[in-house]
């Protein structure tokens, strides 16, 4: 699929309606600095919604979004999915309820940066182009888990748009024409993981339209913090490999060998463990690049397990539509 760098010089004279979709799951901790982010947007105001979409939470996120949706009104909506606990089942309630042309997605753990979503719509004035994706990065953080995952980029649409199968974007972070849900359907609802790159393929392989990229649409993200939100997230990131093999054929992880592991170790330990310590020394080194290695075969096997672990179920096959 042909595709370019889009540019994002703002147009002032194109301004079409978007509709902003957040999935929300037990997002309490979250929601006053998302919401503050999407109405610090510099994007006209009159022509945007949000539609935060609660996925049946039991903390006070359902509390809190009414009372945004009560002070500001026309501009924040409350909306929600109980029924279907899944962040693609209630993306669906939020494009159902949408009017935009355009229609957004993001996460409540992420905070668009101000010129966000002018920057996103932008390449949109090109009718050839039906997906834009933005960029991703991370929150400052603290932990030497969370600097090793800033370095490594590890939240990068970089990544994800030079995927060996077909490009696609994260939900993070994407723009999609509402004429592609006309045409390829909705999110498989019942999907758990693996969902953005699925849509993205499927309005990609309809051949009605390409991508763009939006380095200056910018997302902030938090990065995982702990070993145990860390293996989660790439056991995730295995399950979709697992899904996306089954319903479009996409190559599966190999497995590391005990023999690979051994190696990696043996030559971190006598080869990198050295070296980066003296770099250290001389102030050119820190602990995010002395661990590098074993955090590396760490996500690795996280990933690796989360694929052989994974069944697709066969409801998450279907297709949902307008």
């Amino acid at each position: 699929m042909n595709h370019q760098l889009a540019d994002t010089t703002p147009n002032h004279s194109f301004w079409p309606m978007v509709s902003v979709v957040v999935p929300i799951y037990n997002g309490e901790a979250d929601l006053p600095d998302l919401i503050s982010c999407l109405l610090s947007q510099t994007y006209p105001q009159n022509r945007v919604e949000y539609l935060l979409v609660d996925n049946n939470s039991s903390d006070r996120t359902a509390t809190i979004l009414q009372q945004a949706a009560q002070l500001y009104p026309h501009k924040i909506y409350h909306l929600s999915e109980n029924k279907i606990q899944s962040s693609y089942a209630a993306r669906n309630t939020g494009i159902r309820a949408a009017v935009g042309e355009v229609t957004v997605f993001t996460d409540a753990d992420c905070r668009p940066q101000p010129q966000w979503l002018e920057s996103l719509v932008q390449p949109l004035i090109n009718p050839e182009v039906v997906i834009v994706v933005g960029e991703i990065t991370g929150l400052p953080g603290k932990s030497f888990l969370e600097k090793h995952a800033q370095k490594q980029e590890t939240l990068s649409q970089k990544h994800t748009l030079s995927h060996p199968f077909c490009a696609y974007g994260q939900t993070a972070n994407l723009a999609i024409r509402r004429s592609a849900w006309e045409k390829v359907g909705l999110f498989r609802p019942y999907l758990t993981t693996g969902g953005d790159a699925d849509i993205c393929w499927r309005i990609l392989d309809a051949k009605i339209g390409r991508w763009e990229f939006a380095p200056n649409a910018i997302i902030k993200h938090r990065h995982r913090g702990t070993f145990q939100d860390l293996e989660s997230q790439w056991r995730r990131y295995g399950r979709s490999n697992l899904y996306l093999h089954e319903l479009y054929g996409v190559d599966l992880m190999p497995k590391l060998t005990p023999q690979e592991y051994y190696y990696r170790l043996a030559r971190w330990l006598v080869k990198e463990v050295p070296q980066k310590s003296l770099q250290a020394i001389a102030g050119q080194a820190t602990l995010v690049d002395l661990l590098n290695t074993p955090i590396a075969l760490f996500t690795a096997r996280a990933r690796y397990l989360g694929q052989s672990d994974a069944k697709l179920p066969e409801s998450a096959k279907m297709i949902e539509w307008l």
